[in-house]
């Protein structure tokens, strides 16, 4: 099959409903798609059971159609495009690893691996390796991990420029199944975009930390062409926070039910995220473009 363009996606977490610092995000995806010639398809992350809930699903659908984002697919039910429709895609994915003698079953808790486990290179807590060699039994409570052996992960951020990380270095064996039986953002992310057949990865600078792994990971379940990442800038406070579902000024459902238009909501993140010199009202065409030609090398 030929590819005729390449493909980002737009992957919300339906956890919650969305707010100004989701709509910046919307604008690097859709505004750099643009600059690449990229379509964008849209994908409901909703590995985690205990959050997510299908009225924050159906808050996002209508947050996209409010502000005009467009996007290439649809999402039935069930849909290739919804992570939990898609369990059959993970457990072969977990088979491959599993055959490729790549995966082990921990038993650490929550407690133990915040007690045990140093900080990594990159500030964030190092799986200590406690269970790889223990075979922790099946029927006690487990989560599955992949070793992740010591090595570089080398790429080019289309945003911020070359990039080097070490996964073993950073965050250990990297568990892809808690102990509740969910799978996680690291392997279902990955799984689904070999999957979807992304090209290019647009995401904030939050999750650049993530992206060695992840690029690791798909070679392991047998990519041989990583997609292109850009980590573009966040909505940060004045103490340089990023806006978060605790911390944004309210939900985009609100702040229409209060009375403001997609133009106001596109200005005020254009302008809160540095592409615009003011928060005046914007049409979604012309945020895009101010995207477009940002200075983020494309």
């Amino acid at each position: 099959m030929v590819r005729v363009l390449p493909t980002t996606r737009y992957a919300p977490s339906p956890t919650g409903p969305l707010h100004l610092g989701h709509v910046a995000h919307m604008l690097y995806v859709w505004g750099l798609a643009r600059r690449l010639g990229a379509e964008v398809v849209l994908r409901m992350e909703d590995h985690d059971r205990s959050r997510c809930r299908p009225e924050f699903e159906a808050g996002v659908l209508e947050d996209l159609a409010w502000l005009g984002f467009a996007y290439s697919n649809s999402l039935s039910r069930p849909s290739p495009y919804r992570q939990s429709d898609c369990v059959e895609r993970y457990e072969a994915a977990l088979e491959r690893l599993t055959r490729a003698g790549l995966v082990y079953r921990c038993g650490c808790s929550r407690k133990r691996i915040a007690e045990h486990s140093p900080l990594g290179s990159g500030g964030e807590r190092r799986y200590s390796g406690y269970c790889r060699d223990r075979e922790v039994p099946a029927d006690r409570p487990h989560g599955l991990r992949v070793r992740m052996d010591p090595g570089a992960e080398a790429f080019d951020d289309g945003c911020l420029g070359p990039q080097r990380q070490d996964p073993s270095e950073q965050a250990g064996d990297l568990l892809i199944r808690d102990r509740a039986g969910n799978w996680t953002y690291q392997f279902a992310v990955v799984v689904d975009d070999l999957a979807h057949g992304i090209d290019v990865v647009i995401r904030g600078e939050d999750l650049l930390e993530s992206t060695g792994r992840q690029l690791r990971l798909a070679r392991l379940l047998g990519a041989t062409r990583p997609p292109r990442y850009f980590h573009h800038p966040l909505i940060v406070d004045d103490a340089g926070v990023k806006l978060s579902k605790k911390t944004a000024a309210g939900a985009l459902a609100d702040e229409r039910r209060r009375g403001r238009t997609p133009q106001e909501i596109l200005g005020e993140a254009a302008f809160r995220v540095g592409l615009a010199k003011s928060a005046a009202p914007l049409e979604l065409d012309a945020a895009l473009e101010l995207v477009r030609l940002s200075s983020a090398p494309g």
